[in-house]
């Protein structure tokens, strides 16, 4: 007997598979904690959620809160890992390594035995020293990444949430220590204190899953953005989009992978992007964070998503 064929992939089906998707996990938005350590996010409901897929042409679906914003956090090192590989191609590459790390996403001790070269561009040691890049490339890294978010969404209201970038900096030590640590090497190039103020203002970015998912679309598309430009190669792209899947979940990249499938960079505001390149890209969003940092409810979604669908890269 073969096995049932799972539902098409095309276009008429995402509404109704994430109808699927949505009933399926009911129970399960909830379970986990909002991240405490940003007072900001702490009193955030973890039972909330939502989730858009966003096609190659623009087109959008979603369902729950898919249009409500939340804080990006992590999820905007994706964009500004492109945004500087954009501009500086290899060079970058000399300042931060490729490779899954394996420890917290905010640990000292890697660090130190690699002499101030981040193992990836998405820990937090390595997202500083993509922030620091960018600085130095435009002089304004938190106005080049709102306005390119902006343009790849269609949404021109997308801002940044002072109150949680206050709150990241009254509680960042742990960030500035990293960053000391590195100029120390010589690995950083602007003051730390406005490496900071950027990096923290950055993190704070509000975004639906529905912009964030249009504004990733140029991963799906090879580089292409969506006014037709090129913001990368197509080699370029398969780089980004192949660090997603290996070092794009903190230290779950692994169980990520295994899971899902797909690339992924999630955030403590309890979202995950998801690239399935050449077809389409998805946003989910729910605050409830497992022990690493990920949403239990969004990365459930995205399991349940690639498995109702067959859209992986394997």
């Amino acid at each position: 007997m073969t096995a049932p064929s799972p539902p098409s992939s095309t276009s008429s089906t995402f509404k109704p598979v994430l109808d699927r998707i949505a009933a399926g996990i009911a129970s399960t938005p909830g379970r986990g904690r909002p991240a405490d350590y940003i007072p900001a996010l702490a009193s955030v409901d973890p039972r909330r959620f939502g989730m858009a897929v966003a096609e190659l042409d623009g087109t959008v679906y979603g369902v729950g809160e898919w249009r409500q914003p939340f804080s990006a956090q992590s999820i905007t090192k994706a964009f500004t890992l492109a945004l500087v590989l954009s501009r500086e191609g290899e060079e970058l590459w000399e300042h931060v390594g490729r490779e899954p790390s394996g420890n917290p996403f905010n640990s000292l001790v890697q660090l130190e035995y690699e002499n101030g070269i981040p193992r990836n561009p998405f820990i937090n040691a390595g997202a500083l020293v993509v922030t620091d890049r960018l600085q130095s490339l435009t002089g304004d890294t938190v106005g080049t990444l709102r306005e390119f978010l902006r343009a790849e969404s269609g949404n021109p209201d997308l801002t940044f949430d002072e109150s949680v970038a206050a709150s990241e900096s009254a509680h960042g030590d742990r960030n500035a220590a990293l960053a000391h640590f590195m100029a120390s090497y010589g690995n950083i190039s602007n003051p730390v204190p406005v490496l900071l103020d950027q990096y923290f203002r950055q993190c704070s970015i509000e975004a639906s899953c529905a912009d964030l998912a249009l504004a990733a679309g140029f991963l799906a598309r090879h580089g292409v953005r969506a006014d037709g430009s090129n913001l990368l190669t197509r080699s370029q792209a398969k780089q980004v989009n192949a660090v997603m899947l290996t070092c794009g979940t903190y230290d779950a990249a692994g169980d990520f992978a295994y899971r899902v499938g797909l690339p992924g960079k999630s955030g403590v505001g309890g979202g995950i992007i998801a690239v399935v390149p050449g077809r389409c890209t998805l946003c989910v969003w729910s605050p409830g964070l497992d022990e690493r940092g990920n949403s239990v409810a969004g990365v459930a979604a995205l399991d349940r998503f690639t498995t109702l669908t067959g859209l992986s890269v394997f």
